[in-house]
Order: structure tokens, then C-alpha cells, then sequence
């Protein structure tokens, strides 16, 4: 059942009226030095939004295209707040674009400003010089003062409360229309082939808003930063409802100190992805090992499996601790779960839970809670989302299709691309999936990655690395179809696997590449040795070298084939 939330239309309307609930309350604590703090409340940093807004505004940017790049930190989310709530639209860029790329992506963007962190200067100063793009304005995350050309976030936030004291109301007063494109986004890929996702002020609050409905956030809790920002993923779970309940905000200061900063800043709620987690449950059962506790352990998981959270949380005290002990809620998405580590957190008393969306859908589609909860789904859809199954097969397999207040406006400038994913305002995500009969989703699979038989057979490639990554020493996997020189119609499955040497060295004492190979075809048996004949693996290769992935830790599946074909 969803809890009633706060009503409101755009992202300034909530910024406004949550300043009434919230604005004492503590907003960002920000690391200044080793074991020291600055506290922002939520007053101050909607103040700080308004400020920068109004100097956008006078540099003559209203209505204009302004760019956010940089790692995850206050000064980022003010920037990209304070445009979308009343100067322009903002362009997120994704920090770890190539030069190259970064450069295409500011023309087809046509932005005429990009506020941007010390890491991008030399950069985006050169890229400034081509008669290519828009851009006028280069604004520093990291500058004290204006110099040589660049203005400095931090002095436009000082001149901003200049013009407010001073009676400017220009963009405090600007409305919104919710309806209209005001977010730009362009999805992972070549930058050529990207497609730049159109979204409003409607699309994020309607998914901030149903997501606050179901999952058990409040002022209470502190959040901490992790993913990338320009990513919709962190943008919506992360920043904007962490501003729409009131709570306290931090970033992390790298995948590193991600145990430190969880403990030192004392967080109650994340969201990662699934190899974060999956990195943790190792290290959890390597501590039990070192404490001779794996036995006792699993009796006591088994003892206590139908018990409450709080109840498994006391049990496990010592797990909790590792994490800083205040764990409320875990969420997890970009990419599939494992089910035994979602299964063994729960038995732990921590809850973690499944989340899964798109770009195209601002992006939460359904998420699990602890009412709602279903091993292996991704939950329910969230409140006014619908979502149903397109052409299911025999197993009730077939496209997810979705239809909801969160679907983007469209891909900007690009009819076709619109048109092949939109269908009387049903989204068709790309995804395999089916729907239980109590409305739990389970994702099979990309669409574009199944791998179809001779015989008809589907193989849905994510399912089947999940087993192989079970291996010990396997990194990650990559399963493809080959085919038979004899007959194109003839594909056999085959994996690419990524091992950590260290590993297969202390697991089953192999050093060379010939003996890592072995050991791995032995192992790939016994996964076969589960499966029907049909899924069986027929060949692997095997490398040191991480898949191409995205910046949210998806593969990349066109492009390591490529790679892949060329190893063959």
C-alpha cells in the first residue's frame, strides 16, 4: 500500500514547498579536511540554487542550454537544480567522456555555458576555441574568483545574493511548465549513435514522488552519494529524493571508501550497483572465515530466515557493523542481482532491494520493498506506472512494455528513433521479461541479446553469466552464440571469461594461462552439469582484460563482441 506523499508538479514547486517541512535540517555534510565537516541545511541550499539561478539569469543565459560536468558533489547538484529550476535546460555530461566525444556531445547539445570541475579544464577550455559549438560561458566548480575568462561558481552564488537582497526576483519567480523539455540526457554509447533523451520537470517529480510512496525513506535518513550524477539513475534515487524527504546527503569519495564512508558519515540509505554488493557479500563471508563463524552463520540464517528485519538485524549485529551499523535500505539496479546475495542480505536483516528502470523513464519502472518483496523480480511497478508484456511466448516471455507519467517526451530531434519505441504512449524498453500473476516483474534479458538456437531455443545471456561469475576467481563472463562453420544456422554458446589471477592462484594453485584455462573448462562443466543440454557452454576464452562497460557498469554487448571477433 503507498503512503501518502507531498503533492507537487516541477522540481522548484518541491524545492519550495519542502523548504516549509525541512529547512533546518541538516542537507549536505560535506567533508572539508580529515574528520571534519561543513553542514549545509536545506534552507541554505535552496537559497544557494536561487542565488546561482539569478546569476545565470543576468549573465543572459535565460532559456539558454547549460552544461553540468564533473565528479559527485554539492556543487554539481546545485548547478544542475538551479539551471533546470527557472534558467534554461541543463545538459548532464557524462564524466568519463573522451575528449573527442566530450566536444561532440557540447555541438549536438549546442549548449552556450557548461559549469564544470578542475579535472575538465584544459579540456573544455580548447574544445571553447572551435567555431564548431555555442559555448560563451566557461563557469569553475573549483575557482575562488572570475579569472581570465572563467567565472567561478562560487562568486556567481555571492553576486546571485546581491541581486536577490537587492530585490531581483527573476528567477524565483520564473514557472514551470512541467510539460516541457527542460532536462537533456544522452544515453551510453558512441557518441555519433547516442541518442539525447528529452525529459520534464513531469517526468522526474511524477518518479520521485512514486517513489517516495513505496520505499521507506524520511528526513531521518542519510543518504550517501556513490553512482554517477549525470546518471537519471543517482539524479532521481539520490539527490532529488533525498531534497523531497528532507534527509542528509554526502558523497563518497570513491569506490575505496566506500565501507569508510558509510561508517563515518553514519548512512541509513544507498544505491549502487550489483557489483558493489556483490564485493561486500565476498567480504562479509572472508570475515566470518577469519572469526570461524561461516557454520554458525548459516544455522543461524536458517534459524532466524522468517523472522523480521529488526529481529535478523540484532542477530547479526557484527555484519551490520562493517557498514556503519545504521542500514536501513540498500537499493540495487542498473544491471540483475544475484539471487543468493540478495537472499543471504536479507537473512542478514539488511534490506536490500531491486530497483530497475531507464533513461526513457526518469528512470524507475518497478522497484521491490520490504512489504512487497519477491526473490529474483524487480518488484511491482511504482504507482501510475503500467506495464505489460508485448508478443509472450509459451513461457509468457516478450517485451516489457510501459506506459506511465515518467516516460520521456521523446529522443530530442529524432522522430524515427521516437516513433520505433513509443506506441500510443506505451514505452517498449528492449527488455525480455514476464509478469506473475501477483504483478512481480521479472527481467530475462536485452531483447537485441538473445541468442535464438536452431531448434528454436532462446538463450538469455545475463541468466547464464550470473552462474558463471559464481565461479571462484571469475571476475566477470561474457556469453555469445558462434557459429558453425559448417552451418551459419548452427550456434553454439560459448563464454568469454575475465579471471583475477591472484585469485586462481590462491583458489586452486595455477599461475600459468594454459592451467587457468583448464581448471576454468572443468568448472564450466559443472555449470553445464545444471543446465539443460541446450544452454550448455562448448568453448571458452579467457582474458585479464576487463568487458567494456558503461559508467553505470553495464556491458557493452556490440562492442566486446567486436573484441571478441577479432580473438577468434
Amino acid at each position: 500500500m503507498a503512503k501518502k506523499v507531498l503533492k507537487v508538479t516541477d522540481l522548484k514547486e518541491m524545492l519550495n514547498k519542502t523548504r516549509d517541512l525541512y529547512g533546518e535540517k541538516p542537507g549536505y555534510k560535506i567533508k572539508t579536511g580529515k574528520g571534519t565537516y561543513k553542514i549545509f541545511t536545506h534552507n541554505e541550499i535552496r537559497d544557494m540554487i536561487n542565488y546561482l539561478g539569478t546569476a545565470l539569469i543576468n549573465l543572459g543565459l535565460k532559456n539558454k542550454r547549460i552544461a553540468v560536468i564533473g565528479e559527485n558533489r554539492y556543487e554539481w547538484e546545485l548547478a544542475y537544480l538551479s539551471v533546470a529550476c527557472g534558467v534554461g535546460i541543463v545538459v548532464p555530461m557524462d564524466k568519463s567522456l573522451p575528449a573527442n566525444e566530450l566536444e561532440e556531445v557540447i555541438e549536438r547539445s549546442e549548449v552556450e555555458a557548461i559549469i564544470y570541475s578542475r579535472k575538465y579544464e584544459e579540456t573544455i577550455k580548447k574544445i571553447k576555441y572551435s567555431e564548431k559549438n555555442k559555448l560563451k560561458h566557461l563557469i569553475s566548480m573549483d575557482a575562488d574568483i572570475h579569472d581570465e575568462g572563467i567565472y567561478s561558481e562560487k562568486e556567481l552564488i555571492e553576486k546571485g545574493k546581491e541581486l536577490v537582497d537587492a530585490g531581483n526576483r527573476e528567477y524565483i519567480d520564473v514557472k514551470i511548465n512541467p510539460e516541457e523539455m527542460r532536462i537533456m540526457l544522452f544515453t551510453s554509447g558512441t557518441t555519433s549513435k547516442s541518442k539525447v533523451v528529452a525529459l520534464s520537470h513531469k517526468n522526474l517529480i511524477s518518479n520521485v514522488m512514486d517513489f517516495a510512496s513505496v520505499v521507506d525513506v524520511d528526513s531521518s535518513d542519510r543518504m550517501l552519494s556513490f553512482l554517477p550524477l549525470h546518471h537519471v539513475y543517482e539524479c532521481t534515487v539520490g539527490m532529488l529524493v533525498s531534497l523531497y524527504v528532507g534527509a542528509e546527503r554526502s558523497f563518497c569519495d570513491g569506490i575505496r571508501h566506500i565501507v569508510e564512508n558509510l561508517n563515518e558519515y553514519k548512512i541509513s540509505y544507498a544505491a549502487f550497483v550489483p557489483a558493489i554488493y556483490e564485493i561486500m557479500y565476498k567480504n562479509i563471508w572472508k570475515m566470518l572465515e577469519k572469526k570461524g563463524k561461516v557454520e554458525e552463520t548459516k544455522e543461524l540464517m536458517q534459524k532466524y530466515k522468517n523472522k523480521s528485519m529488526q529481529e535478523k538485524k540484532e542477530v547479526f549485529q557484527d555484519i551490520h557493523n562493517m557498514y556503519g551499523g545504521h542500514i536501513k535500505l540498500f537499493i540495487s539496479g542498473a544491471a540483475a542481482l544475484d539471487k543468493e546475495v540478495i537472499e543471504t542480505f536479507r537473512n542478514w536483516g539488511i534490506n536490500l532491494c531491486q530497483a530497475y528502470g531507464l533513461t526513457e523513464t526518469s528512470p524507475i519502472i518497478g522497484i521491490e520493498t520490504n512489504e512487497h518483496f519477491r526473490t529474483g523480480s524487480i518488484g511491482r511497478p511504482i504507482p501510475h506506472v503500467q506495464a505489460r508484456i508485448d508478443e509472450a511466448d509459451e513461457e509468457g516471455v516478450g517485451e516489457l512494455v510501459v506506459k506511465g507519467p515518467n516516460v520521456m517526451l521523446g529522443y530530442y530531434n529524432n522522430k524515427k528513433a521516437t516513433q520505433e519505441v513509443m506506441e500510443d504512449g506505451w514505452f517498449h524498453t528492449g527488455d525480455l521479461a514476464r509478469i506473475d500473476e501477483d504483478g512481480y516483474i521479472f527481467i530475462c534479458g536485452r531483447k537485441k541479446s538473445v541468442i535464438v538456437l536452431k531448434n528454436g531455443k532462446n538463450i538469455y545471456p545475463e541468466e547464464m553469466e550470473g552462474l558463471v561469475n559464481k565461479i571462484e576467481g571469475v571476475k566477470e563472463s561474457f556469453i555469445f552464440g558462434k557459429q558453425q562453420t559448417d552451418d551459419k544456422e548452427n550456434i553454439k554458446i560459448h563464454v568469454k571469461i575475465i579471471f583475477d589471477k591472484e585469485i586462481m592462484k590462491e583458489a586452486y594453485k595455477v599461475e600459468s594461462e594454459e592451467d587457468i584455462y583448464r581448471v576454468l573448462t572443468e568448472k564450466i562443466k559443472e555449470v553445464n552439469s545444471v543446465m539443460p543440454k541446450y544452454k550448455a557452454i562448448r568453448g571458452i576464452l579467457i582474458s585479464e582484460e576487463p568487458l567494456i562497460k558503461t559508467t553505470t557498469n553495464k556491458i557493452k554487448r556490440p562492442a566486446n563482441l567486436e573484441i571478441i571477433e577479432k580473438e577468434l
